[in-house]
């Protein structure tokens, strides 16, 4: 049995503690084999469940699930520490500095008295630090290990911030319906990979229609995905219902009762089924 102190309450420096404990000597066989990269997909995933749990509104599960994102945050210290790099200190050190540094309206002389200015004074700073001198080099300064409809609406912003973008939002919805009929004309020839470029075009357009109403595409797709979700709820439901089992049943079949969901769950009128 390991050398750890059972207590009612413990702080950050148990939590910090417990990890090395895990690692170390006796301590868990999963944990130590983890390094970098294997834990890589488990920060994105623990950053949305915070995210999840604020949409939820429970002050409980968020405290959870901060836990749980802080967690990865001390293991990869905890990695870089046995491997004889930083360790949490030096993260905070540099984070401080950071805050500091991008903080010349609180820490200095600058002023800045509208979050806009306070925003204007960070990004000119970025580029400053990472010897950004234009735009594009900014864009290119953006996260690839950001989600897709994420990254996409982050550059489209800065190309906008120079007026490269639609002054009405009709000219965005041109554009979706443009690359929307350019994916159907991939579809037509078959020509696989003009496909896969059509479909990011039209995602890529879609994101910038929602970002003529400051809507958070991210967060589109994720009510859409929990809308799915809801109807395809209510179609295993109804087959139920039915005596039906969904692998026995037509796509017509399926999609009826799917429609009919539009209604009973949304108030919507259902889309008259032409599938057999």
């Amino acid at each position: 049995m390991v050398d750890w102190e059972f207590k009612e309450k413990y702080g950050l420096n148990d939590f910090i503690r417990i990890i090395d404990v895990l690692r170390g000597p006796g301590g868990c066989p999963w944990d130590i084999k983890q390094t970098h990269e294997s834990l890589k997909r488990n920060a994105v995933e623990e950053a949305y469940e915070v995210c999840d749990a604020i949409d939820e509104g429970s002050m409980d599960h968020l405290r959870e699930e901060l836990g749980d994102l802080l967690m990865q945050v001390i293991f990869h210290a905890s990695i870089a520490k046995e491997n004889g790099g930083f360790d949490l200190d030096d993260i905070a050190d540099e984070a401080v500095k950071k805050l500091i540094h991008r903080h010349p309206h609180v820490f200095g002389t600058v002023k800045a008295d509208t979050p806009e200015e306070v925003l204007a004074n960070w990004d000119a700073i970025k580029r400053a630090d990472r010897g950004q001198q234009s735009v594009a080099s900014a864009m290119d300064g953006i996260s690839r290990g950001l989600p897709g409809l994420m990254r996409s609406e982050k550059i489209q912003n800065k190309a906008a911030k120079l007026g490269f973008d639609w002054p009405e939002v009709s000219g965005a919805m041109d554009k979706l319906r443009e690359e929307t009929g350019e994916l159907q004309e991939g579809i037509d020839a078959g020509d696989i990979e003009n496909i896969k470029e059509e479909i990011g075009d039209v995602l890529f357009s879609a994101v910038n229609v929602a970002r003529f109403y400051k809507l958070d595409s991210e967060e589109c797709m994720h009510a859409a995905c929990a809308k799915f979700l809801r109807r395809f709820r209510y179609l295993e439901e109804g087959a139920a219902k039915r005596g039906l089992r969904l692998e026995d049943m037509t796509l017509g079949q399926m999609e009826e009762i799917y429609q009919q969901a539009r209604h009973d769950l949304e108030g919507k009128e259902p889309v008259p089924v032409s599938i057999p």
